[in-house]
């Protein structure tokens, strides 16, 4: 199957506030589904619309002047036998057409969420929350899913019983008709005193439900800090409070949908008592045969049953147009980075050039870098240091074009960064963060991944540069060692130095070293060093140093406070200054010591 995330975008655009005319633009090219899922669904529930009419037929004969009554009977029960028997193929090729549209556009669209999430800037994903993100991705997309099914089979099965018992009505007796069309106003009534209240309640559960999600991954994920310093309880405390909150929200909107559910059925079953005696009246009149007061008091079970069924719709109806609405958020933003008609990097030398660059977060309105100047040659290994705050990784995020600059220009190779396709100068990088992110498969899956057609021999390659070859020997399985849910079966030695494999497999030109030792002991960090030397040499390094003793050997060592570059020069040069760096030096040194 082909996904065509394209129709989706297509859909928001053409639909713009109104989710109903999005959701229908979301079948485009599966129509066809639901016009054959619509024959195939009158074929099979005509049963249930020809029953009222055979069981009056019957009682008509029986109480009627009629000769061979006893073959009109067979008749009518043989027609509607033959009925029972077509069901069965029509109900299988009826959920066939459906099920077919139905799963292909709830695949699509959450692939299509996927694919808009690989193009969203880093900062608009960290303003969103990973568990948002998620909550669209598999609760909105589950309530659109619903919602589809409720139109198009329940809406569809409401409609079609609706309209059969009322051109039934009109041609056998026009008074029951106008009878009938007088509880539609009714209906109107109920839609419109239920339908804001529902809509409000629906969308504040949902911003409940995806602030929730988002709290109890990142109380997951605190999980081993919360137990270090003994903060259980207050974790509880906060988690009990958002429960709380959404029991609240959902017991107020259980209570609207439940008020709204009785008062229409109670109205509809007085309308009910009120047709039997109606219609049982026109028949004493003989105005109507005694067979019909049967039919019509079934025909208007029907529409009762319909328009019940119409309204308790509603909460579903409001709470999946809310959900489309809660996945255009997503769809429609336009914080992405776009690569279309421009240049595309064939390869990368390293050479970098900051001109009068700064950099101010949005939303903030504070610059995080202020007139940055800096020239990079291609094989330097340049570090950046200072105190928390001072603007080192924000340097980052612009060297990986996480974030564009505000003012000023960054030019990679002398071209402007603005004008390269980000993807393809990517393929040039590699990163090892200060937190190694691994996936719960085995190391040489963590090793490679990313990667294609990378030889045996490549890899072991790797492995020793990496020093890995000490601790693959030791593990039950070696190469293909399970690590657990973000490596936490291994050390965090360990899983940097896979970190670092990862890195050199794909022999990139330009190496970023985000604090990659500082969470590790001293052991560690020696050897750990050993494989970063290898992983450095011949390639731009940009380091974020958090013990100065680690890049004693960097061609520059930038020094920032405050989003300025303060001092720069090599290790030697800026202890001899005794400015900032030495300061910083000294206190290090008294830290560690």
């Amino acid at each position: 199957m082909k996904i065509r995330t394209d129709v989706f975008f297509e859909s928001y655009e053409k639909h713009k506030n109104n989710p109903l005319g999005t959701l229908i633009g979301f079948y485009k090219g599966y129509y066809h589904y639901f016009f054959f899922s619509t024959i195939t669904y009158v074929i099979k529930h005509s049963p249930t619309w020809v029953l009222p009419v055979v069981t009056a037929n019957i009682i008509n004969y029986i109480t009627g002047e009629y000769t061979d009554v006893f073959h009109l009977v067979l008749l009518n029960a043989g027609i509607l036998a033959l009925l029972y028997i077509i069901n069965l193929p029509m109900n299988y090729l009826h959920v066939h057409f459906r099920s077919k549209a139905i799963r292909n556009v709830e695949a699509g669209l959450r692939s299509t969420l996927v694919h808009k999430i690989q193009q969203l800037s880093i900062p608009y994903q960290k303003d969103m929350e990973s568990g948002r993100l998620q909550s669209k991705i598999i609760r909105d997309v589950e309530a659109v899913e619903t919602l589809s099914s409720q139109l198009f089979v329940s809406l569809l099965n409401i409609i079609i019983n609706i309209s059969v018992a009322m051109v039934v009505t009109i041609l056998r007796s026009k008074i029951v008709f106008i009878f009938f069309v007088l509880m539609v106003p009714l209906a109107a009534v109920l839609v419109i005193t239920f339908k804001k209240p529902i809509k409000k309640h629906n969308q504040k559960f949902r911003k409940e439900m995806e602030q929730a999600s988002a709290e109890v991954m990142e109380m997951v994920e605190l999980v081993p800090v919360t137990r270090a310093h003994a903060l259980e309880e207050e974790e509880i405390r906060k988690m009990d409070y958002r429960v709380n909150e959404i029991a609240k929200e959902g017991y107020e909107l259980d209570m609207i949908q439940a008020n709204f559910g009785a008062v229409s059925w109670v109205c509809f079953q007085i309308f009910q008592v009120v047709c039997l005696v109606f219609t049982a009246y026109l028949a004493i009149r003989k105005d109507i045969p005694t067979g019909d007061v049967v039919l019509y008091q079934s025909y208007f079970t029907t529409i009762v049953g319909q328009v019940s069924s119409l309204l308790n719709l509603l909460p579903t109806i409001s709470k999946g147009l809310e959900s489309v609405n809660s996945i255009g958020e997503v769809l429609l933003s336009e914080e992405i980075e776009d690569d279309a008609e421009k240049e595309i990097m064939d390869d990368l030398k390293g050479g970098y050039d900051f001109r009068n660059l700064s950099y101010t977060y949005p939303k903030s309105g504070v610059p995080v870098l202020q007139k940055v100047n800096l020239e990079i040659k291609p094989h330097e290994t340049v570090a950046f240091v200072g105190e928390s705050g001072a603007g080192k990784t924000t340097m980052i995020n612009l060297i990986l074009g996480f974030c564009m600059a505000t003012e000023g220009s960054l030019a990679i190779d002398g071209k402007n960064i603005e004008n390269i396709s980000l993807r393809s100068y990517r393929r040039f990088l590699a990163v090892v963060p200060q937190e190694t992110v691994l996936f719960g498969g085995s190391i040489r899956d963590n090793i490679l991944y990313g990667t294609t057609d990378i030889s045996e021999e490549r890899l072991e390659q790797v492995i020793d540069e990496a020093g890995l070859r000490t601790v693959i020997r030791k593990l039950p399985q070696g190469l293909d060692t399970l690590v657990g849910e973000r490596g936490d079966k291994l050390s965090g030695g360990q899983k940097q130095r896979i970190s670092i494999a990862r890195a050199l497999i794909r022999d990139p030109k330009v190496i970023i070293l985000d604090e990659a030792t500082s969470a590790l002991d001293a052991i560690s960090e020696r050897e750990v060093s050993v494989a970063i030397e290898n992983l450095t040499k011949d390639r731009t390094t940009f380091m974020v140093a958090h013990r100065l003793q680690t890049i004693q050997g960097a061609d520059k060592i930038v020094v920032m406070k405050e989003g300025e570059i303060k001092e720069m020069g090599t290790f030697e040069e800026l202890l001899d200054k005794k400015g900032y760096f030495y300061k910083m030096y000294i206190e290090n040194a008294d830290t560690e010591g």
